[in-house]
């Protein structure tokens, strides 16, 4: 699958501990800045599709409002669990700029 490159406009960069949904062709995102380092992942949660932009951002886990799901923005999956997964994206930082890289060949 070719990549496809997201540039997150400055205004929508999220500071340290904050988070922005970015919504492209049809897709949301959630961006996580955890202490310098940018997270993307999908915004739906893979359990029954509630948000996760909004949860709480513990460090680098974010934990679903609707049922309390926490996931390891790390690696996407679940904690304690590889059976549940949230798609997450590369993120690679330009200067000032933020690139979202999605359908790379090689998946986050």
């Amino acid at each position: 699958m070719k990549a496809k490159y997201i540039t997150v406009p400055v205004g929508r960069v999220p500071a340290p501990g904050q988070r922005a949904l970015i919504e492209t062709e049809g897709k949301s995102l959630a961006l996580f800045n955890v202490a310098g380092q940018f997270h993307a992942i999908d915004d739906s949660c893979p359990h029954q599709g509630a948000s996760l932009c909004g949860g709480r951002l513990e460090g680098e886990v974010i934990q679903c409002c609707a049922h309390g799901l926490r996931f390891d923005l790390r690696t996407g999956y679940l904690l304690n669990s590889t059976q549940l997964k949230v798609c997450r994206y590369p993120v690679e930082q330009v200067g000032n700029q933020l690139i979202i890289v999605i359908g790379a060949s090689h998946p986050a």
